[in-house]
């Protein structure tokens, strides 16, 4: 997968364009402001660098992603897990988990999931 790695901020500006895309640049401004506590040249900076790092677009005021939220994160978490716990998804849920209990509810749901993704 490529390096779809965003630093919090980043983070939080695309998560204003995707829950409002497609938006017009003069909107986006208003909604950083509202939302990021940001000034108009800031958002300005930020949307040129995710335009050139390939995150987003603005065609004509009007800004779109070009990278989906769920892929972001699909790349962030495999990389904290590979990074911080030797890619073991086991050693990540002990210690996600820690001394946390599921409902039984939530523990059907896991096992559904591992079930679903067994080789």
């Amino acid at each position: 997968m490529e390096n779809l790695k965003l630093c919090e901020s980043d983070y939080r500006f695309m998560s204003v364009i995707w829950d409002n895309e497609p938006v017009a640049s003069g909107k986006l401004v208003e909604l950083c402001k509202e939302r990021l506590g940001w000034k108009k040249p800031t958002t300005y900076t930020t949307l040129r660098k995710l335009c050139e790092k390939g995150f987003a677009q603005n065609v004509d005021t009007i800004v779109t992603s070009t990278v989906p939220r769920e892929d972001v994160q699909t790349f962030a978490s495999e990389h904290f897990v590979e990074h911080t716990f030797e890619g073991s998804l086991p050693k990540f849920l002990v210690s996600f988990l820690g001394e946390k209990k599921l409902s039984k509810k939530e523990a059907e749901e896991l096992k559904k999931l591992i079930d679903d993704h067994k080789e």
